[in-house]
């Protein structure tokens, strides 16, 4: 299914190809200064130039020695939407590099840019949330993230943005909540991530089942997926992606460590389609899979429909991958234990 996607293009009136070129030693500090310049402009052919210059990390150093971030900074409240565009797109390309990474760190960009969260220009909102994303690849960024509440205000905009910021915000809560996960289960962040287990988008049916895996490291994420999930994880274990499969297989093997999660994987189902990825040899989720059945197969319920299943395991043993030969050995054992 084709959706709309955002445009990044320019209004008619502003021919970056006109823009003024500086030269030389002078030419970061004379496009600082017309950012300053009262001219509308002047500002929005400095920010083209800059948009082109930042693509150079060794240009990026140099803009944040002389000050650059303070002044984007404030332009990022500008009333023109162009000056907003190129800003975010500028703060967005040097959050490519990690010199630019360790820049908006330091320079407080994180929060400054929570403000464009309720930008009324769509591309002017996906460059902060692509911003957002890069930044919070670094454990330190997703701290920065975490530390300027901004968790709260994802995940309430993962019911009202586009599918493309969508992807991107999902891609930011994957990396943040890996670190920390109570503020977005505070704000019922698991109920939003079911409804998003079953969307048409295959991407966010992936990205969303990777946020509850990283949700599920934490204890008390375990109990939030045990209670809501569960059921549709399982169904996503026979989803045509792999990528889907893998991510909601990695969610269910987390949730399953709890009794709770046994009992209600147990009751959804989980074992058929979990034996046929453990059969398929090039499957993505096979060690999840084999993990979770051993967890299934410590209730006795579970145990007793996988006695009948052990040759699915023995096959493992032969694998060319050490983990999973480990991980069927344990299953095995673990199946045929007798009390």
């Amino acid at each position: 299914m084709a959706h709309a996607r955002i445009s990044a293009n320019l209004t008619p009136d502003i021919d970056p190809t006109k823009a003024p070129i500086a030269f030389g030693k002078r030419a970061l500090p004379k496009l600082n200064e017309e950012l300053q310049s009262p001219e509308l402009l002047t500002q929005q052919r400095a920010l083209m130039v800059l948009c082109d210059l930042v693509h150079d990390p060794e240009k990026v150093y140099q803009a944040i020695e002389i000050g650059f971030l303070d002044n984007l900074k404030t332009l990022l409240l500008h009333h023109d939407s162009t000056v907003r565009q190129k800003t975010t797109q500028i703060l967005y390309i040097m959050a490519m590099h990690n010199v630019g990474r360790q820049g908006l760190i330091q320079n407080g960009v994180i929060s400054a840019l929570a403000e464009h969260l309720d930008d009324p220009v769509d591309i002017c909102r996906k460059n902060t949330h692509q911003v957002f994303e890069m930044m919070s690849k670094l454990p330190e960024g997703a701290v920065g993230v975490l530390h300027a509440g901004l968790i709260p205000l994802l995940v309430f905009k993962l019911k009202t943005e586009p599918e493309e910021i969508q992807e991107l915000i999902l891609d930011t809560l994957s990396n943040c909540l890996r670190v920390e996960a109570s503020e977005a289960l505070a704000t019922g962040v698991v109920t939003i991530l079911k409804e998003k287990l079953t969307h048409s988008s295959l991407a966010i049916r992936s990205k969303a089942a990777h946020v509850l895996l990283e949700i599920g490291t934490h204890p008390e994420g375990k109990s939030a997926v045990c209670e809501e999930v569960i059921p549709v994880l399982v169904s996503l274990v026979e989803d045509t992606d792999p990528e889907v499969q893998a991510s909601a297989t990695g969610a269910l093997m987390f949730a399953t460590i709890k009794p709770q999660g046994r009992f209600s994987a147990l009751g959804a189902k989980a074992i058929p389609p979990l034996l046929k990825l453990v059969a398929e040899e090039t499957s993505k989720a096979r060690l999840s899979a084999i993990k979770t059945l051993t967890m299934l197969a410590e209730v006795p319920e579970g145990r007793r429909t996988l006695l009948h299943h052990t040759d699915t395991f023995q096959q493992c043993l032969n694998d060319p991958c050490e983990a999973v030969k480990t991980a069927a050995k344990i299953a095995i054992s673990v199946i045929q234990w007798k009390p």
